[in-house]
């Protein structure tokens, strides 16, 4: 399947925000991609067009049936002045992988990336240069068709905005995070979505996240859903603990997303002759590690904060604190992953894609 991209060009372009006050998903580009789908029709209508409001219409079924789901990608100027897109046919694999889980079309991975570079060659201009900034790249897809009636829908709207972003948490360095661990709300249930990028699971995080900040907590790290005994995600991230000298992670299943900046580490981890290991990890698994001082670290990771190290992990008896600041595997990867990003170390991968 092929699209070719039409192109309107703003009349307005918008003034462009200093990069030492971009924060994280406030500011937009001065266009968006859109692409349009009906059921015996396929996708059609690839466009470019200037940034403004979606029209859809009330009884669209987005709004009452929650066929919603997202992906987040990044281009980042490197400080030879390279745009490079990190790993995007992975986040468009990944969009179509998950798009059937609610019952949804999605383009083919290597269609969509290329209206996303196109879109981004004609934003090039918004990729902030300074370090730990980067052009946030976020494609949507919803349910566009007006019907009021439990079944999918047959028609269906992908775009795309791009944001020039900084550091996640704010500041030019890593900065450990304060984690609560809820133990009584779930976030994804074996046989739901947690495995897709749906916003039906972020809506059911919300409210343990904002209970967790008002009591000074950074990020929740979420459990599973049936005995709130298993790790599984931290916030929007995923999680990596280190046990000595091994590096551990939630095994993959229905009820965890599998990161690409997850995936990333660990290719890099194992290109190290370090010992990685995905299985399942127990909450008190944790606090004998924690207690006999075999955990080392504890971060989280995913394509906004890139690596986001934990100070500490609280429950409703007990404070765990893990380590001493940021770990230096925590350090590590984010140098490298963000070196490779920037392009000053090699990317032996293949995971760049200069604009």
């Amino acid at each position: 399947m092929n699209l070719e991209v039409r192109i309107e060009r703003s009349s307005t372009p918008k003034p462009r925000p200093a990069e030492s006050d971009l924060g994280f998903g406030r500011n937009f580009t001065d266009h968006m991609l859109l692409l349009d789908y009906a059921e015996g029709r396929g996708w059609h209508d690839a466009r470019i067009v200037p940034y403004g409001p979606l029209a859809l219409d009330p009884a669209a079924a987005v709004l009452h049936y929650g066929q919603a789901m997202f992906e987040g990608a990044k281009a980042i100027r490197g400080d030879d002045g390279v745009v490079r897109l990190f790993r995007l046919e992975r986040h468009c694999a990944r969009l179509a992988s998950g798009a059937p889980r609610l019952c949804m079309p999605a383009p083919e991975p290597a269609v969509l990336r290329d209206a996303i570079t196109e879109l981004v060659r004609v934003e090039e201009s918004w990729v902030p240069r300074a370090r730990n900034t980067a052009l946030y790249i976020r494609p949507t897809l919803v349910a566009t068709e007006a019907f009021l009636g439990v079944r999918p829908a047959t028609q269906y709207l992908l775009y795309v905005i791009l944001s020039p972003v900084g550091s996640y948490y704010g500041g030019d360095t890593l900065k450990p995070v304060r984690i609560w661990v809820e133990t009584e709300q779930t976030r994804a249930a074996h046989g739901g979505l947690g495995s897709v990028k749906a916003g039906a699971n972020y809506a059911a995080s919300l409210q343990a996240a904002v209970r967790a900040k008002a009591a000074g907590f950074d990020q929740v790290l979420w459990l599973d859903g049936a005995q709130h005994e298993t790790l599984e995600e931290v916030g929007t991230m995923n999680l990596f603990v280190v046990l000595g000298d091994e590096l551990v992670t939630p095994v993959l299943g229905d009820t965890v997303l599998a990161g690409v900046t997850r995936d990333s580490i660990i290719t890099l981890a194992r290109a190290r002759g370090l010992t990685v290991t995905e299985r399942p990890v127990s909450l008190a698994e944790i606090g004998d590690a924690q207690r006999s001082g075999l955990l080392k670290e504890v971060f989280g990771s995913g394509t906004a904060a890139v690596v986001s190290p934990v100070s500490e992990l609280v429950t409703r008896d007990r404070r765990m604190v893990v380590g001493d600041g940021v770990g230096p595997v925590a350090q590590s990867f984010y140098d490298e992953l963000t070196g490779i990003q920037r392009g000053t170390r090699p990317d032996v991968h293949g995971w760049l894609t200069a604009i």
